[in-house]
């Protein structure tokens, strides 16, 4: 715990609680007599897979929802009428995972959004404005310009604007889901040390995330969540990951799942992926690197090293300065999407939500939509191909859905997130690349998607995945380590997460001579 808040929390009373609350919509029981207990200056972590109860719980604690049974108090007395969005906002806040930030805005419009001015009939004192809002920064020791473009500012420089806003209605009580989804290692320490300073003031935040590592870091007590019932309450010091993960999944403790020992590809398999010289803008200079048939290759390196951009570069969607792409032979065009699908190439997105979803559609058109090939000739769409193959893959992928024709919106994350690799599936690609595949769900989902693209790799496909997560890459043949746009650093089978993360931070950047 951290200094000098135990006595904190011990003292006074919580900030939040959730008393027996139970939610169901329709027929789906999303919360069953859940039990939570937040205490001033705590960061208490709320984890569990994707579809047990956090979502919920989250929106009967932030107003958002009303439970249909139990009770809800926020520092000490009853939670304020559902629908009292004013009474809300003064006693909690939520930062989602995907920024609220409006980017065309300044620091300080956003800070103050829709409270510029303390009178309607009264004009906004733009610099008296600035100054609230330099002061509100100073409070919580946020080194921003006011006046600077919301847009120019980093992922965790938006997070702290938030974090501030949300303070600056008299809170004290903060929800952070997956507040390091978007961060590299740096900005995710810079991120944990501004919570570690909040928290000495009193603030309490309610921490969810499906990196059990931060859990173990940040956190003082957890929460965990089962099939929309409450599990497990226990201080996180002395707290076993094997433990965390049983009560999670509900597996026997101490079973280790099944990991895949990567195997080099032979030397004569065919190359179905090259890059030569890439140079994209402002991304990375002169890459280069090759996959074969049935070799899965990493390509790690942090927000700011430039390898997500060559994974999107190697789908279609940057154009390049210098180099050149082959797919089983055949040349691509920088910026071709269409001529990328054409050659084989699959993608698993960064961000599903802004890049992999259309989510006012269903299951079935999500998944299909790369395959237009097969789903009718002449570019026309047969609907009992689109039933056939939807059906394959939402069986193939386990994807958790009432109907294939539920809109994707309305499914968990993690079930999210095998749409869209299964879209990325739906052509057979030769060459896939994965992007994070796991961000984001939980570590049964993680172990099943990390299964299911070495599954095509074994079937002859070549993969490209683009991680700064280690889970990610430890299935992988080869690791390669991008550095301020170029490749640093290889590994064999064998690393560990230490050597990984110090060839991408920089602490070491010699290769081990693998072949790139």
């Amino acid at each position: 715990m951290t200094p000098g808040v135990g006595d904190t929390v011990a003292d006074g009373a919580p900030v939040a609680e959730a008393i027996g609350v139970s939610k169901r919509y329709g027929a789906t029981v999303a919360l069953r007599d859940v039990h939570l207990t937040v205490l001033p200056g705590e960061s208490h972590a709320l984890v569990g897979r994707n579809g047990a109860g956090k979502s919920t719980l989250v929106s009967l604690l932030t107003g958002l929802a009303k439970p249909d049974a139990g009770t809800l108090r926020l520092d000490g007395r009853a939670a304020p009428a559902f629908g009292d969005t004013g009474a809300w906002r003064s006693r909690v806040a939520c930062v989602h995972q995907h920024s609220t930030i409006l980017p065309e805005l300044t620091v300080a419009e956003n800070l103050f959004l829709n409270r510029q001015s303390t009178s309607a009939l009264r004009p906004i004192r733009w610099k008296h404005l600035r100054r609230r809002a330099a002061e509100l920064l100073g409070t919580y020791g946020v080194d921003l310009d006011p006046a600077s473009r919301a847009g120019e500012l980093t992922v965790v420089q938006r997070q702290f604007v938030e974090i501030a806003r949300a303070l600056s209605f008299g809170t004290r009580f903060v929800v952070l889901d997956e507040p390091t989804a978007a961060l590299d290692a740096p900005g995710a320490d810079r991120l944990f040390t501004r919570l570690r300073d909040l928290r000495q003031q009193g603030v309490a935040f309610l921490y969810i995330s499906h990196h059990l590592r931060e859990v173990h870091d940040l956190c003082d007590r957890v929460t965990v969540l089962r099939d929309a019932r409450h599990v497990l309450t226990a201080p996180v010091a002395g707290l076993g990951r094997d433990t965390l993960v049983a009560a999670m999944t509900g597996a026997p403790e101490g079973r280790a799942p099944a990991r895949h020992v990567p195997a080099p590809a032979r030397r004569d398999a065919p190359v179905l992926l090259s890059v030569e010289d890439l140079t994209l803008p402002g991304a990375c200079h002169g890459v280069s690197l090759t996959v074969r048939a049935g070799e899965a290759v990493g390509l790690a390196g942090s927000a700011v090293s430039g390898n997500v951009r060559v994974g999107e570069a190697v789908a279609g969607l940057h154009r390049f300065r210098a180099g050149r792409v082959e797919v089983a032979g055949r040349a691509l065009r920088g910026g071709d999407v269409p001529g990328a699908l054409a050659a084989g190439v699959g993608l698993v997105p960064e961000d599903r939500h802004r890049q992999g979803l259309v989510p006012g559609r269903g299951v079935d058109e999500n998944v299909t939509l790369t395959a237009g090939a097969r789903l009718g000739p002449f570019g026309t769409v047969r609907p009992a191909r689109v039933r056939a193959l939807a059906g394959r893959l939402i069986e193939d992928l386990a994807i958790g859905t009432p109907t294939p024709t539920t809109p994707v919106s309305a499914l968990s994350g993690g079930n999210q997130q095998k749409a869209v690799v299964a879209r990325a599936l739906a052509t057979g690609p030769r060459v896939l690349v994965a992007i994070r595949p796991a961000n984001g769900v939980d570590v049964t989902a993680k172990e099943f998607l990390h299964g299911r693209i070495r599954r095509a790799v074994t079937d002859g496909a070549a993969a490209l995945i683009v991680s700064d997560e280690p889970d990610d890459l430890r299935a992988c043949d080869r690791v390669l380590v991008m550095r301020e746009g170029r490749i640093t650093a290889a590994f064999a089978t064998g690393w560990s997460d230490e050597q990984l993360v110090a060839a991408m931070e920089g602490i070491t950047g010699s290769a081990e001579g693998e072949e790139t």
